[in-house]
């Protein structure tokens, strides 16, 4: 068995940091980067980039709503979905063009936050995102939550999917992340190894309730700014490993 783990970086702005990045490349295999609208700007873009090739790290754009004070956490209404096609399709071709000048290849791309949560459940904009994909680069891989719309939206377009689930987060019983403000939804070290562990060995994401939702798991993510991200990552490959799993990027 093969698994990518996953980790949203570059997700800082100007002279503010977020996260060990550094730290966080030398444990996953890809990472998804900020494209300068929840958070980044061209240098680190750039930066993250060039550190991600070094070390033999994918990396792919992660869009988000124009929303650097809420850290796109928050539903930035009065978009359309035709408007929402457009600003993903921007952020994308923004780290495209950072990513080649620091002569890494982008590979995929994984929507944040609100953007990502609202696509689960819209049609529209899971249409949206998936033909600003298609339409900047075809061959970009598109990184979902399974049994969503936005799997559902990138079918229809044709795009290549790889399913995603979340080391460091909870489950509804419909495939949704349970949210940030319900105590218990995020995740620390001892809790998220045993929760990765069982959504290994089962070939399923366990909800809160413990209802088994089986899907083919491709990627894990741990995200860049949970408390003790980084120890949280090592022991997810550390346990994936002695489980007898590949940790390798999935666009290889």
């Amino acid at each position: 068995m093969k698994i990518d783990l996953n980790s949203d970086l570059g997700e800082g702005f100007g002279p503010w940091k977020m996260g060990d990045d550094g730290a966080m490349l030398d444990i996953v295999t890809t990472a998804n980067v900020a494209c300068g609208f929840h958070a980044g700007d061209p240098m680190i873009m750039h930066d993250t980039a060039a550190e991600a090739k070094r070390k033999g790290v994918c990396v792919g754009a992660h869009p988000g709503f124009n929303d650097l004070w809420g850290f796109g956490r928050r539903v930035i209404h009065g978009d359309s979905a035709a408007q929402i096609e457009k600003m993903v399709a921007y952020q994308i071709g923004a780290f495209q063009a950072m990513a080649s000048l620091a002569g890494h290849r982008m590979t995929h791309v994984k929507t944040h936050g609100a953007l990502n949560n609202l696509s689960a459940d819209d049609e529209d904009l899971s249409l949206a995102i998936a033909r600003a994909i298609k339409a900047v680069d075809r061959d970009l891989i598109y990184l979902v939550m399974p049994g969503t719309e936005m799997f559902r939206g990138g079918d229809r377009v044709g795009l290549r999917l790889a399913h995603e689930v979340f080391a460091d987060r909870t489950y509804t019983d419909d495939f949704r992340l349970v949210s940030r403000r319900v105590a218990g939804s995020v995740l620390e070290e001892e809790a998220a190894w045993s929760h990765v562990e069982r959504m290994v060995s089962e070939g399923a994401v366990v909800s809160m309730t413990g209802r088994r939702l089986r899907v083919s798991i491709d990627s894990i993510c741990v995200h860049g700014d949970t408390p003790g991200a980084v120890a949280l990552a090592r022991g997810v490959r550390a346990r994936l490993e002695a489980a007898g799993v590949e940790v390798a990027a999935f666009a290889v």
